[in-house]
């Protein structure tokens, strides 16, 4: 049995995967403690991508996107917070929440999931919904009986994304499920928030003042708000304005 075969077979065994046995020919060198050094190091770097491709996948996000290019002209930052903290999900580590606030198409969505992608590429684990979509899966869950395997996903997280955040209300076993997601990750873990209504509108979304106080407080209280204040992206850039 030739030396290919045989680091296929071992690398099976060892249940390494595909990567060493498919690249190790490409490593040019002479000396065995490099060649050691460089076929661990294509392993390192093959898994990390690996991760990283993984945490995206489960993340599910609606689209990929990413800071690079982002600009933060028409943001309103807090103090406590800076630019390059958002890059490296600090606020994570902290148990800390983020309110996006602002019109309708300041890029609140783009900025979420694009913290969401880079906390996704240092190894944190994130969920994207979109927030009306997270509470039609809640009642089913509930509906079918996986409410506990369901919220054991969301207890997994590292951070919980809930997109359009009160542009639906909901009826009262909704309401009711979204404050039990919200009160399971409060100081446990953190959430991003997208909304274009403010505190004072949201018992329009829940009907129900005590169940929005409670839902307010629990999130307020670790958060960061970031007010978009920019005219529409959509709109400046719209394909029927240039016509």
């Amino acid at each position: 049995m030739n030396s290919d075969v045989l680091i296929k077979q071992y690398c099976k065994e060892l249940r390494l995967g595909k990567n060493i046995y498919e690249n190790y020919s490409r490593i040019q060198t002479t000396d065995y403690a490099d060649f050691l050094a460089q076929l661990l190091k294509l392993e390192i770097e093959h898994r990390e991508i690996t991760r990283k491709n993984r945490n995206l996948k489960a993340a599910g996000f609606d689209v990929i996107k990413t800071l690079e290019g982002y600009s933060f002209n028409h943001i309103q930052i807090p103090k406590a917070l800076d630019i390059e903290q958002l890059k490296r999900s600090s606020f994570i580590d902290n148990k800390e929440n983020l309110i996006l606030y602002g019109p309708v198409g300041t890029g609140k969505t783009h900025l979420a999931t694009a913290i969401g992608v880079a906390a996704c590429s240092i190894g944190k684990k994130v969920k994207f919904f979109r927030t009306a979509t997270l509470v039609n899966q809640l009642s089913e869950a509930k509906a079918k009986g996986e409410l506990k395997r369901f919220m054991r996903q969301i207890e997994k997280t590292d951070l919980l994304i809930c997109d359009e955040w009160g542009y639906i209300p909901f009826e009262k076993e909704g309401s009711q499920l979204l404050f039990q997601v919200i009160s399971e990750c409060y100081e446990k873990r953190s959430i991003i928030l997208t909304t274009n209504l403010e505190f004072s509108k949201w018992n329009g979304i829940f009907y129900d003042e005590k169940l929005t106080s409670a839902i307010i407080d629990r999130l307020v209280h670790h958060s960061h708000l970031l007010v978009h204040t920019g005219p529409s992206h959509r709109l400046t850039h719209s394909t029927m304005k240039s016509q």
